[in-house]
């Protein structure tokens, strides 16, 4: 296993092909003036000593200097301990509306972003517990398998967008019915699914889909995102506004947060509603739902020990810089010597 503590600096690699550019523009020129001046076999008379390949053999070591340099300051790190840890917790799933409605600004900046927010501030606030995420609009997908890595899954989190799924609805039903793949741990007892939504044009049998969870000892609790007043939907593009989405009959849409849908679900659910239009009230409630719940102890092995191996590539570096410096352009004398070629010496 490894890391890389910094891997920004990979983008210096990019130095190299400009460089090799330069040298051979370089090399191509100097050796048209040279036949400006003279031909070839006088040129070789003239300086019998003058090595190409000496100077190409230069710049590849150069290059495999700042190789060596841009790998240590990336500063891979492998991981040299194994340590099997004892975690307690609940299986926590998300599942996050990504409709077009959640472009709305009618909560700051928008629900799909407060959505977001208030999603990766629930993970901070997690310990042992381990977290999966849903989104879905027309359909429903998995974003993150049932996962302990609380880094991860707010990465791939942060990705999630409106343009994810090109079906528009909000097919809760698809995503409570993909909830229920998502607890494959028998033993666990404690089940949770978060909806994040503003509760409209949802689709299907919910009622159905949310008894069937229930069964399977899911409880369902829904976070509402969004107002009542409700506000138009907004079509961007690079962050330009566009224009306002209209229905068929050309009237601009004006989507509002449908909190007796999601109290309705809740219900069902044997969870309840949470307003999500308070971060701080919604990690509260959130974190005191969790804690009246019983965690089950389970393992989970992981790399404990990471050490740095910046020094080697360091040393590689210096090593090839040093010889680079060392090498002279012109020919090697014995080298020479040995006609390896068999070349004819006049």
């Amino acid at each position: 296993m490894y890391r890389l503590e910094e891997p920004i600096y990979f983008y210096l690699l990019m130095l190299i092909p400009l460089l090799a550019m330069v040298f051979a523009a370089v090399m191509i020129w100097k050796r048209q003036t040279q036949r400006r001046f003279a031909d070839a076999p006088l040129l070789a008379r003239l300086s019998p000593d003058r090595s190409v390949v000496k100077s190409t053999l230069k710049f590849f070591l150069f290059a495999l200097a700042l190789t060596f340099f841009a790998l240590a300051l990336v500063n891979p790190k492998i991981g040299t301990k194994i340590e099997t840890l004892k975690r307690e917790g609940v299986d926590v799933v998300f599942a996050l509306d990504v409709s077009k409605s959640m472009l709305a600004e009618d909560i700051a900046p928008n629900r799909l972003m407060k959505s977001k927010q208030l999603v990766s501030q629930i993970i901070n606030s997690l310990a042992g517990d381990r977290v999966g995420i849903i989104g879905y609009a027309g359909s429903a997908f998995p974003q993150v398998p049932i996962t302990t890595d609380f880094g991860s899954a707010k990465l791939f989190l942060s990705s999630m967008n409106t343009d994810m799924v090109s079906s528009q609805g909000t097919a809760i039903t698809e995503a409570i019915s993909l909830a229920k793949t998502y607890y494959n741990d028998e033993e666990q007892t404690n089940r949770v699914l978060f909806i994040i939504s503003d509760g409209e044009d949802h689709e299907g049998n919910v009622e159905g889909i949310v008894k069937e969870a229930a069964e399977l000892g899911i409880k369902i609790y829904t976070i509402g995102v969004g107002s009542e007043a409700g506000a138009p939907i907004p079509i961007k593009k690079n962050g330009i506004l566009q224009f306002y989405k209209r229905d068929q009959d050309n009237q601009q849409v004006v989507t509002k947060l449908n909190t007796d849908t999601l109290e309705e679900i809740a219900a069902n659910g044997n969870g309840t509603y949470i307003d999500g239009s308070n971060t701080t009230e919604v990690i509260d409630t959130v974190t005191a739902i969790l804690n009246g719940m019983d965690k089950k102890e389970f393992e989970a092995k992981q790399f404990t020990d990471f050490k740095d191996q910046f020094q080697w590539f360091l040393a590689a570096g210096l090593f090839m810089l040093l010889l680079e410096m060392l090498l002279l352009n012109r020919k090697t004398a014995w080298l020479q010597k040995l006609n390896l070629f068999n070349e004819k010496r006049k």
